[in-house]
């Protein structure tokens, strides 16, 4: 089974204004992923020319199954929480998880925002600025996979340090009663040693991911529990987004 993680960035590319529609599908194909997660997905949102951003690339894979899941509503200068009965065609922003295999569960975890705005240097800076944090989402989902039923959780954590880390521990500590191996998909927004420790969860791919032009960090997982294994992977370059892809081929431990 092929795993994939990939922060849009909103379909961007660097330096465009409009979302390159043929090269974002080209990306998604590229990966060949058979369960794939996306973060900072755009729906009918101006900014990406109102795309239904999860919709083109569960075509352009093949997913049968798919969840597109807002944390957002509104445009970028009025972004609310989503709730869970939100109108479908609002402008929303969010993430999404895909699947070639069929899917037999699936769920829908919000992840608040830190309470309070808190002090964050962003690169460049000199200085910490007060920043207001923002609500999260995790898709949590059942695969039938070819390695047997597979708990899937696809998430894109906060960017602050500690707050991401309550995230995590709050999203995995819902999962005991979750059939088959484990599998973490996601922009967690922070790095392998960290991601490792919280999560108990072994890397299936590593490699830095960010920013996509000279990556020098690695943000973006792909996770498991001790049942799989990882055959091949690591960060893909593709033409859209800040981000590179991350993928692993995996298979159970003991085949």
């Amino acid at each position: 089974m092929r795993l994939a993680t990939w922060n849009i960035w909103s379909g961007r590319s660097r330096g465009a204004e409009r979302v390159d529609v043929e090269a974002y599908v080209a990306a998604v194909r590229a990966l060949d992923a058979d369960v794939l997660a996306l973060q900072e997905v755009d729906r009918n949102q101006p900014r990406s020319q109102r795309l239904d951003l999860a919709a083109i690339a569960a075509e352009a894979m093949g997913a049968d199954e798919w969840r597109f899941v807002p944390a957002l509503v509104g445009t970028p200068d009025s972004w609310r929480a989503a709730r869970d009965d939100e109108d479908v065609d609002a402008p929303a922003y969010g993430v999404a998880l895909l699947s070639r295999h069929p899917i037999r569960d699936w769920r829908i975890v919000r992840l608040p925002g830190a309470p309070l705005r808190v002090p964050f240097r962003w690169p460049g800076q000199r200085l910490p600025t007060l920043v207001r944090d923002e609500q999260r989402v995790a898709i949590i989902a059942v695969a039938e996979s070819p390695v047997g039923p597979v708990s899937v959780v696809a998430t894109h954590l906060s960017f602050l340090p500690v707050w991401n880390g309550v995230q995590l521990r709050h999203l995995l500590g819902g999962l005991p009663d979750h059939p088959g191996s484990r599998v973490l998909l996601g922009d967690l927004n922070m790095g392998p040693a960290c991601a490792s420790r919280i999560s108990g969860l072994e890397p299936l791919a590593v490699g830095p991911t960010y920013p996509s032009w000279s990556p020098a960090r690695q943000i973006d997982h792909v996770m498991g529990s001790d049942g799989l294994v990882s055959i091949s992977g690591g960060p893909v370059r593709v033409p859209v987004s800040d981000h590179c892809a991350l993928v692993s081929q995996v298979q159970l431990a003991r085949s």
